[in-house]
């Protein structure tokens, strides 16, 4: 009877154990979840800078008429 309740007594404390190492595992997963948001927002927020920077430099870029364009002649390669 005595070696039941020991048994159990040392299954409680793995327990106790695990849940302190799972508690600092989400914790540490929650801070590196938080860089990551951070790190993504400020790469969306690049890019739609980028993006905007495009968008201008395309502004300026006067159209191409119809039978007019810089395009090389036929024998040459387009490197």
């Amino acid at each position: 009877m005595i070696s039941e309740f020991q048994e159990l007594s040392d299954k409680i404390d793995q327990l106790a154990e695990m849940t302190v190492a799972l508690r600092r595992e989400n914790a540490q997963l929650r801070q590196a979840n938080s860089a990551l948001v951070m790190e993504s927002m400020a790469y969306q927020r690049r890019l739609g800078e980028v993006s905007a920077r495009v968008a201008a430099l395309l502004e300026k870029v006067p159209a191409l008429d119809g039978g007019e364009s810089d395009a090389l002649p036929e024998n040459e390669d387009a490197r």
